[in-house]
């Protein structure tokens, strides 16, 4: 048996990575793939934490060398997920989250067609503005692309089994708890090895 993965998408400033951060704090037996960016560190980010930062040399290099499960380029920089952590992940029965664009989200797909895919949207268009401008991190043209690129990012939303609305952190953090938790209670994700079958194979009822 392996494990579950989780594809968490939405556009830039949705929240999906505060959401998937509370709720991996509050959950056992999940495991967050961090992915690894060419982009520069945020105030408060940690490398190897949020991201693993790297240069864009270092990032062609793993791509040619087959790394990644997934990688792609987005408002000029790249991002991508590393194959190894995934498929090591998943043979130790673990749930598997990953963080990722749309545009990783549909190269995952094609792979892990079974995989959980969940989007998080924000409550409104100007909600989205107001949380990227409240970053301190965007200029004026990068919050205007931003916004032009949800557009096409909430046009892709059919291919999502779940759709959050962040209206408030905390109910959307049990929003997106409730789902990664559902997803390992269902009968074709049960694991055998976590419950012993044998009391009620000999005959043996409670």
């Amino acid at each position: 048996m392996t494990g579950l993965l989780y594809v968490v998408s939405g556009p830039s400033g949705a929240g999906k990575s505060t959401l998937i951060k509370n709720a991996l704090n509050s959950l056992n037996g999940f495991s967050f793939s961090v992915s690894y960016t060419t982009r520069a560190k945020r105030e408060g980010e940690i490398d190897g934490k949020d991201y693993f930062f790297v240069s864009l040399e270092t990032f062609m290099k793993m791509r040619e060398n087959n790394e990644f499960l997934e990688w792609a380029k987005v408002h000029g920089n790249y991002y991508a997920t590393s194959k190894s952590f995934v498929e090591r992940s998943l043979q130790e029965c673990k749930g598997v989250v990953l963080d990722v664009d749309v545009q990783g989200a549909l190269n995952i797909k094609s792979r892990y067609p079974k995989a959980t895919y969940i989007f998080i949207l924000p409550p409104s268009p100007k909600d989205l503005e107001e949380r990227l401008k409240k970053r301190g991190t965007e200029t004026e043209d990068s919050i205007e692309t931003r916004l032009k690129d949800a557009e096409s990012e909430i046009s892709q939303i059919d291919i999502f089994d779940y759709i959050l609305v962040n209206y408030e952190i905390l109910e959307a953090t049990k929003q997106l708890m409730s789902v990664l938790v559902t997803q390992q209670l269902k009968k074709e994700n049960f694991k055998e090895r976590d419950f012993n079958f044998s009391f009620f194979k000999k005959g043996v009822m409670f």
